[in-house]
């Protein structure tokens, strides 16, 4: 403020100097525009320049502060600062207060007569323009030219989006609502400013929605759409691509819309001359964000689409080798045949221009996976299933083939020292085995079966006692391969970003540690070429395309509350890590550093203060031995018993305990406080479950609490048909304790609040990124009680619904 004043002091010695003033009226313009938009300090700056400036010589910067207050629900503060713009009676207003005071009587109840008055308005501004009635209401190709040459043609583009959007919101019933017009009123927006982002926007979005209302009054099917459809489509297509050439920071969910409906309507002559002539509008790497869902629609039915989808693909590979080239590894491992020959071709293309950056990335996979999952543990697996198939569900075929394919791998012979240990140990014994299940396929005698069952079961025995000493892996063991490659041309894996040095994979750690865990993850290193370590996990024996999926919703929620004033100022993100699908059953994640899980932290807690890490489950038992028989009553009363006999103040004396002093702990417990709020939300927008305290991280600087895990999305958990998560999200006594004094009451209510307000106000966007979810032939979750269920259900065993991933 005393800034202000000096440069105040300034101005008015610059009376006969009106163009160093000019220059500090756009200073100021400028200074204003990029404070936040909060209603106090705008009054007090512009206050302080009416020393100088009278509110109809700084009209812009005014009608911006009344739009601010009418946005923010001060409508008498709005309409003051409307009515210190209009003139004298004798004057007329200029149109920019015209348009002002318009907006006000809308937002003030008075709607039927602001869009008369606005579209009124409109048409007499457009005719002084010499623009005729014939010219406004259908699609001249001279119109936008002519509209250049106007002095108020960007107002007029204001006015005709307001115009749709007011038809919209007072026609809230698609049956009722004059849907010509209203698309009318969005094109000419875009016609007279055609470098405006909402306008396209808005009218492409339009568009989409006629689509939807089109799709529910009838029965369409995609093939055979009507015409009418099909231009829609191809108009929406070419609003949403000339929005994303005009803001790119809004290109994600625009390319995601963009991509729906291609891969829906891509059929169609007309959408696909669209979508190429769109593809010569927006840079390359608009579609890097993308590429997982591309490539998930790779082996399309349509021709039009493939085509499309391999010139595409072929563009971003000669542009973006390094970003293009790990997705496309996944695919060329794919059970499809389809997608395998699609994603190889493709590959072949792009070793025209890198082929080292091919064939280094091709080993480097293959070797990961190798790494991630062991002979042992692929025949741990294979006889568990095996087992369960024959012993469970009676069927000796499938049990045959799920092991097949294993005594297969085991015929071509080992590659690495730890294969041929294995090959050694157990490779007679699995032989006599296969031969007895061949001699059972060729005479059927069942004793043929049992004998080959007492060798897989002795050998399931060996194998499962050596996976439980297993807790280093040596590389020159399991993988020399990965340990004779060094300064490769591929980058580091998840670092990759346009415009920035490329930081290439140097060497791999020697070592790698096993966590100790059902599925036996490793911990990676990698030195880069910039000389700094990347460390990693490495999961086999699941698919980390959902968590990818999952990463890239969280990017454009971190870029959501990044652009929300109240978000802003509280610091609310959510943690995110690189995921990088290696194959379909394997993948890296990025190591998130100085974190522990909570289970973690309780655990070192309790066993530093002799207390039994599941206390509560053994003062249940201590009261009711039989509590598994217990009706729901008396399972509550026990449950509050345990409760009522434990602090459950392990997180909050963690928080306490590391903090070097009482700032630091108020810090990172704010932090905990509201990130776990922001995590809850998001959370509760996807139906994630599952949220045990292994899948809760918290930084141990920070505080921050970062979630992991994302296989039960969109309720699964919640529908299980036994022991069902009926809560949306993870609130349990001991997180409410490790937060302030009121608990729920205070920064997680308030944030909770803030941040379901800017999910609300963005439904759009994130219903673009969860649409795409929804249509991904990779991520098509369906709730299906699988036989194996069914069986352990028979059997007395937990049930359980399985998220299937279908490929």
């Amino acid at each position: 403020m005393l800034s202000e004043l000096e440069e105040i002091i300034r101005y008015k010695q610059l009376s006969e100097q009106p163009d160093k003033q000019a220059t500090m009226r756009k200073t100021w313009m400028n200074r204003l525009q990029g404070c936040q938009p909060n209603i106090e300090t705008w009054q007090r700056v512009l206050q302080v320049r009416t020393l100088v400036l009278q509110p109809d010589q700084d009209t812009p910067m005014w009608i911006k502060f009344a739009n601010l207050a009418r946005k923010s629900g001060r409508m008498n503060l709005a309409q003051k600062t409307i009515e210190s713009l209009r003139p004298h009676v004798d004057q007329q207003a200029s149109p920019e207060v015209i348009y002002a005071h318009l907006k006000f009587m809308w937002a003030s109840g008075e709607r039927v007569q602001a869009v008369e008055y606005l579209r009124d308005w409109a048409s007499k501004l457009s005719a002084d323009l010499g623009l005729t009635q014939a010219e406004l209401s259908g699609r001249v190709p001279t119109l936008a030219a002519r509209a250049k040459s106007g002095p108020y043609t960007t107002l007029l583009a204001r006015c005709y989006l307001k115009i749709g959007q007011w038809q919209s919101d007072m026609q809230e019933d698609w049956a009722a609502r004059d849907i010509p017009d209203i698309l009318r009123c969005y094109y000419l927006a875009t016609q007279f400013d055609n470098t405006w982002y909402k306008a396209w926007h808005t009218w492409a979005m339009c568009n989409l929605e006629v689509i939807g209302h089109l799709e529910s009054v009838g029965d369409i099917r995609t093939e055979e759409a009507p015409p009418n459809l099909v231009r829609h489509v191809a108009a929406a297509v070419q609003g949403f691509f000339r929005s994303i050439a005009l803001r790119s920071d809004a290109s994600f969910q625009e390319t995601l819309r963009v991509l729906t409906l291609w891969f829906k309507f891509g059929a169609h002559e007309e959408v696909s001359l669209a979508m190429t002539d769109g593809f010569h509008t927006v840079n390359v790497t608009t579609w890097l964000e993308v590429i997982p869902q591309i490539i998930a629609r790779i082996q399309t039915p349509s021709a039009l689409v493939r085509r499309l989808i391999s010139q595409l693909l072929n563009d971003v590979g000669r542009a973006h080798p390094q970003a293009l080239i790990y997705p496309l590894t996944v695919a060329s491992k794919s059970s499809s045949t389809a997608r395998r020959n699609a994603a190889t071709a493709i590959m072949d293309r792009m070793r025209e221009h890198s082929p080292k950056v091919v064939d280094q990335a091709l080993v480097v996979s293959a070797e990961l996976i190798r790494v991630a999952i062991l002979w042992h543990e692929l025949w741990h697996e294979g006889l568990e299933e095996a087992s369960r198939l024959y012993f469970t569900e009676k069927n000796p075929e499938a049990m045959i083939a799920v092991l097949e394919p294993l005594h297969d791998l085991l015929e071509a012979g080992p590659t690495t020292t730890r294969e041929t240990a294995f090959a050694q140990v157990f490779g007679r014994e699995l032989q006599d085995a296969r031969r007895c299940t061949r001699r059972f396929r060729a005479y059927g005698e069942i004793g043929d079966l049992n004998q080959a069952w007492e060798i897989y079961s002795m050998v399931f025995k060996k194998v499962e006692k050596q996976l439980q000493h297993l807790t280093t892996l040596d590389l020159q063991y399991v993988s020399p391969e990965l340990l004779r490659s060094r300064n490769l041309d591929i980058a580091v894996p998840g670092t990759y970003v346009s415009g920035r040095p490329v930081v290439t994979i140097a060497s791999f750690g020697s070592t790698l540690s096993v966590i100790t865990s059902k599925q036996r993850p490793r911990r990676l290193t990698l030195k880069g070429s910039d000389g700094k370590d990347y460390q990693y996990v490495l999961k086999g024996h699941e698919d980390l395309r959902q968590d990818e999926r999952v990463m890239q919703l969280f990017g454009l929620v971190n870029s959501l509350l990044y652009l929300d004033s109240e978000s802003y100022k509280r610091h609310l993100h959510i943690q995110r890590f690189p995921v990088i699908p290696l194959a379909p059953n394997a993948g890296l994640l990025g190591w998130v550093q100085q974190s522990d899980t909570l289970h973690v932290l309780v655990r070192d807690y309790r066993d530093s203060r002799k207390i039994l890490l599941n206390i509560e489950y053994r003062l249940m038992l201590q009261m009711a031995p039989d509590y598994e028989f217990l009706t729901l009553l008396q399972k509550v009363e026990v449950f509050e018993y345990a409760l009522d006999n434990t602090t459950g103040q392990d997180l909050y004396r963690v928080l306490w305990l590391k903090s070097k002093n009482s700032e630091a702990w108020l810090d990172r417990r704010a932090t905990y406080t509201r990130s776990l709020a922001v995590t809850s939300m998001v959370g509760h927008i996807m139906g994630l479950g599952d949220r045990h305290p292994s899948n809760l991280m918290m930084n141990r600087v920070t505080g921050k609490v970062i979630h992991i895990d994302f296989g039960d999305c969109f309720e699964v958990a919640m529908h299980r048909e036994k022991y069902p998560e009926k809560v949306p999200f993870r609130l349990t006594r001991m997180l409410v304790k490790a937060m302030e004094v009121c608990g729920i009451g205070g920064s997680f209510k308030t944030t909770c609040m803030i941040t379901m307000g800017v999910v609300r106000d963005n439904r759009e966007s994130l219903s673009a990124v969860l649409e795409a979810f929804v249509y991904d032939p990779l991520t098509a979750w369906r709730l299906l009680q699988t036989a194996d269920d069914r069986a352990r259900d028979r059997n007395g065993g937990e049930y359980q619904l399985a998220l299937r991933l279908e490929r």
